[in-house]
């Protein structure tokens, strides 16, 4: 297969676009276990890209169980270099409205009971650096993608990412906004920190679909609510995904493509080789 360096990670319904060709699908199984689903992977205005639904097709797997390890090392796997995530957030500020998108700048983790944070650990301790977790250049392309597209999209943000399924109460929306929040979802973590760790640029097209629970005058989110507004925005990602291919260039000046770089810790003589194994395609170029 081509080398792939584009990956989206969101809903299974964006890639049935009609611009993508020669669509093949991919089964990958990895070190850390299998991805949420088949990958599929096609080519949009010259460039292979690979699509992978983070909750599996027909959305069966909950946030916590959603194999973050196992779905970004199959990308990586690919060649991809550069990961789209789209997600639903709901809002916490009055002026992200419901049908807007917000490309978030930063991650507040919230979540509890999600263990597999990092690829590292088993006798290999690496400390990647997190200040900016969201890939600012690709974070900008998005952002004038989907500007392209005539939505109201606005750039920046903290996204609070909770554990779930269930939603926030009264008293924990109110908590957040008093923290600054901007957005609140429950993917962001730990996708994007692995995203950093396999050296993958990562940027979010967040689609609000309500007000979470702290709002006096909106009703407060139901599932059939954010099912309504993320499908009214699928068009909208796709047309977006179709602006943002061709101005993605082939060379990468961030910081992702090096975050592992001068990131390990232990010593090289004491690193266990099944872990040098297991872990060769993301660190295998530093040991």
């Amino acid at each position: 297969m081509d080398k792939v360096r584009i990956g989206v990670i969101g809903g299974s319904g964006v890639y049935q676009m009609e611009a993508l060709t020669d669509i093949v699908e991919v089964r990958v199984s990895t070190p850390f276990g299998d991805p949420s689903d088949a990958i599929t992977v096609g080519t949009l205005a010259g460039q292979r890209i690979a699509f992978l639904p983070r909750h599996g097709v027909g959305h069966c797997i909950m946030p916590t169980e959603v194999n973050s390890r196992a779905n970004i090392y199959a990308l990586k796997s690919l060649g991809v270099e550069r990961i789209i995530s789209v997600t639903a957030c709901g809002s916490m500020k009055e002026k992200y409205a419901p049908r807007h998108i917000v490309i978030p700048d930063q991650i507040f983790d919230q979540t509890k009971e999600r263990r597999n944070y990092t690829f590292f650990g088993n006798g290999l301790v690496v400390h990647i650096g997190l200040a900016e977790p969201f890939c600012p250049e690709l974070s900008m392309l998005v952002y004038e993608a989907v500007k392209k597209t005539g939505a109201t999209v606005h750039m920046g943000g903290t996204f609070i990412t909770i554990e779930g399924p269930r939603f926030s109460t009264k008293g924990e929306s109110r908590i957040y906004r008093q923290w600054g929040i901007d957005i609140i979802g429950m993917t962001a973590a730990p996708e994007a920190a692995l995203a950093r760790e396999a050296e993958i640029c990562y940027a979010a097209l967040a689609h609000v679909t309500d007000y979470d629970v702290w709002h006096e005058t909106e009703e407060p989110v139901t599932v059939a609510m954010l099912i309504e507004n993320l499908m009214a925005n699928s068009a909208l990602t796709k047309e977006a995904i179709q602006h943002l291919v061709p101005t993605i260039p082939q060379e990468r000046a961030c910081e992702c493509a090096t975050a592992l770089s001068n990131a390990s810790i232990t010593q090289r003589d004491l690193i266990p080789e099944k872990v040098k194994k297991d872990l060769d395609l993301l660190i295998g170029k530093y040991l």
